[in-house]
């Protein structure tokens, strides 16, 4: 690994995957960017720093290019990429809506969020890692999408496979070239953002509760690593087991 910087999307939440992920890299000697649409990835930033990591804060509309262009300008080239940007935010929340009841603005919007982000952040850092021959992709997907399904969520299940097929294709083009990509697929996850409901859902898993953020952090670091050099294209499912069950109690 030439370069010791990680780019991190989507690590504004204090008890979120991005902002595990992002400690788990700073705690494996990377200089973190973390990345988000507000400035409370300040407060994220300035909570690594005091304790003893090298971090800096960036707000950034990875759904707009120009926006993203600016923030490639301001972290410079990285080793390591975490797509973990998507689902919602704080000013706008994830849509819950039947199919037949969403408009075209939020089919483009879920769309947006969670796999143009990843689209245009992965086509900004990518170049670099080409440059330097080496570089690490890591999306955060999900089992929503590529395995299992809930109502009302059409969108965001599309978005979440089309980062798998993406990772896959992806890899592919970039694996000559130094470059690995790779995903995690999450099942529940306990965040300050899991519902009531969520969190009675994932007391059925095998493992009889939720994940937490640096149980998915600790895939993605590793996915991250020179350790992790022969594996490219993969897709690490990360739920406890639960899709595994036909009954669920």
């Amino acid at each position: 690994m030439q370069r010791k910087t990680a780019i991190i999307t989507g690590a504004g939440a204090a008890d979120g995957i991005g902002f595990a992920c992002a400690k788990g890299l700073a705690e494996e000697g990377l200089y973190v960017h973390l990345v988000a649409t507000s400035d409370r990835i300040f407060e994220r930033a300035e909570e690594l720093r005091g304790q003893g990591f090298a971090a800096t804060g960036h707000i950034c509309d990875l759904t707009d290019k120009a926006s993203s262009e600016r923030l490639r300008q301001g972290t410079g080239p990285a080793a390591v990429l975490v797509n973990n940007a998507g689902m919602g935010s704080i000013s706008q929340p994830a849509l819950q809506r039947e199919f037949v009841d969403l408009e075209e603005a939020d089919w483009d919007r879920g769309i947006s969020v969670s796999l143009k982000t990843a689209f245009l952040a992965t086509r900004i850092y990518l170049p670099d890692m080409y440059a330097d021959g080496y570089g690490r992709i890591v999306n955060v997907a999900s089992v929503t999408g590529p395995y299992v399904a809930n109502p009302g969520e059409t969108a965001y299940s599309a978005a979440k496979a089309g980062m798998v097929g993406m990772t896959h294709a992806l890899a592919l083009e970039a694996g000559p070239r130094g470059v690995t990509v790779n995903a995690i697929a999450p099942g529940w996850v306990d965040t300050g953002a899991s519902t009531e409901e969520e969190r009675r859902a994932a007391r059925a898993t095998p493992c009889g509760r939720a994940g937490t953020p640096a149980e998915m952090a600790a895939a993605v670091v590793f996915f991250a690593s020179p350790k992790a050099s022969y594996i490219n294209g993969a897709v690490l499912v990360v739920d406890g087991g639960n899709i595994l069950q036909e009954r669920k109690a």
